[in-house]
């Protein structure tokens, strides 16, 4: 039956259905996708954690950001700004944002291998984060099987 006050273009529409025509997402896509989201929020508190150190935050006078190293304030500043770029790009699943996300969890392990004056975060610290690195790029890996080229 049809309604007399719609005109006939209107009448003859099918309903436009989201996912028509368009090739599935696959489990382990979900699943990096997934993954990077929790990354991101991971990347957010530990950004806005250093943006906190920063700005002294919580801190009293003598642990302000002036009296640590050098070495700290640069590796703080790098981290504040880092961390909250990742989150967006994570957030996002863009290409970019896992780059910087590496590119952040690379540089934390260089300087707590490297350099664990600096923040004297512990060996657990480390690794969580290499955990979180070799997790990432099996989720890829898997990822990547389920589009062949």
């Amino acid at each position: 039956m049809t309604d007399p006050t719609l005109s006939d273009d209107v009448q003859g529409l099918e309903p436009v259905r989201e996912h028509e025509g368009e090739p599935s997402v696959g489990l382990w896509t979900s699943r990096l996708v997934l993954f990077l989201r929790l990354m991101a929020g991971v990347s957010m508190i530990k950004g806005l954690y250093h943006w906190a150190q920063v700005c002294g935050i919580g801190m009293s006078g003598s642990e302000g950001f002036t009296t640590h190293s050098i070495a700290w304030q640069t590796a703080t500043v790098f981290f504040a700004v880092i961390d909250l770029v990742a989150a967006v790009g994570l957030w996002l699943a863009a290409a970019w944002g896992a780059v910087i996300w590496l590119m952040s969890v690379a540089s934390m392990l260089a300087v707590e291998i490297f350099f664990p004056q600096v923040f004297d975060s512990g060996i657990l610290t480390g690794v969580a984060e290499a955990a979180l690195l070799a997790l990432y790029l099996w989720l890829a890996l898997k990822a990547a099987q389920e589009h062949p080229p």
